[in-house]
């Protein structure tokens, strides 16, 4: 039967259903901001307000200088103090901007919120912000390869170096690009954190003012720009230009393919099956239907004898 020819397009289509990707009921992993950018460049940080009517104001708080860098309180949403500084309010969201920025103002931010408990202020330790401004001048952090084109699966080593002689205080690998937060950060008491989305895949080791980090069997997703910054004492937060890893296609077809991707190809494979059985359809009919045209080269032989035999009788005669 002609729906049978339909079986092969129909038989492609079921085929790529076990490719579409599975609803993750997982929740996303709570990281630390990451803010990259150019000295003279603006930057903003979000501060989430809860609203509540405890609340009495925030802080945004420079931690390794231990200095306050705004305060805002909940009556009055005003801190145009600053040539550099300004904020808004968002909704539930504080925003602070910070323009023109110095290689001074790397740092790491806090915001922290300001609460009454029984008549007695609280602070309240919220979401915190690295902020890494890079110079357009030479840098104390000198960081390489620049740029890594791994295959899925393959291992990139990126290797930074410090070119002053300070004691280093905390080393940090973060992300800064896809998707920003920290990958490592080692103190001087060698108490490590290394991110759960690489867990067991890293590798750390340093040697003076020289430090070695391994990513192991990399995947698509771990595609971004990955910076070294180190906090030294008696200077602001160092951090190098970073290395671009871009992993190479390293996911299968099934789980690069969208689900648009897939009900495009499924209509576009019934709709070439109803055309197919249309066509055939209409092609049988016609020839049901269609007389037989008459054997004309039949008639013009028979034509051809029959004058043939007048001419003889008459030559006969």
């Amino acid at each position: 039967m002609l729906w049978m020819l339909c079986l092969p397009s129909a038989s492609l289509f079921l085929l790529l259903l076990p490719c579409f990707p599975a609803q993750d009921g997982g929740g996303n992993e709570q990281s630390t901001d990451v803010i990259s950018a150019w000295e003279g460049d603006s930057i903003s940080i979000t501060c989430p307000m809860n609203g509540s009517q405890n609340q009495v104001g925030m802080y945004l708080r420079a931690m390794r200088q231990n200095l306050n860098v705004i305060y805002v309180s909940k009556e009055k949403i005003d801190c145009d103090f600053d040539t550099r500084t300004t904020c808004s309010k968002e909704g539930e969201t504080l925003r602070i901007t910070l323009h023109r920025l110095q290689q001074s103002d790397s740092e790491i931010y806090l915001c922290s919120e300001i609460v009454k408990i029984n008549d007695y202020p609280k602070e309240l330790y919220g979401k915190t912000t690295i902020v890494l401004v890079k110079a357009n001048s030479s840098e104390a952090l000198e960081q390489s390869p620049l740029l890594a084109n791994p295959e899925r699966g393959q291992t990139v080593s990126i290797t930074c170096v410090l070119s002053i002689s300070h004691e280093t205080e905390k080393f940090h690998l973060l992300r800064a690009h896809m998707q920003p937060g920290k990958v490592l950060s080692v103190s001087n008491l060698n108490v490590s954190w290394v991110s759960p989305a690489f867990g067991s895949r890293l590798e750390y080791s340093r040697e003076g003012t020289r430090t070695v980090i391994t990513l192991h069997n990399l995947q698509e997703e771990d595609s971004d720009n990955y910076i070294c910054a180190e906090e030294v004492k008696g200077s602001s937060l160092l951090s190098a230009r970073g290395t671009m890893v871009l992993v190479k296609g390293g996911k299968q077809m099934c789980e690069k393919i969208s689900w648009g991707l897939y009900a495009l190809v499924g209509v576009v494979a019934l709709l070439l099956c109803a055309l197919l059985c249309c066509t055939l359809y209409r092609v049988d009919v016609m020839k049901y239907f269609q007389k037989k045209k008459p054997n004309v080269v039949y008639e013009d032989m028979s034509y051809s004898s029959r004058r043939s035999t007048l001419v003889r009788n008459n030559t006969s005669s």
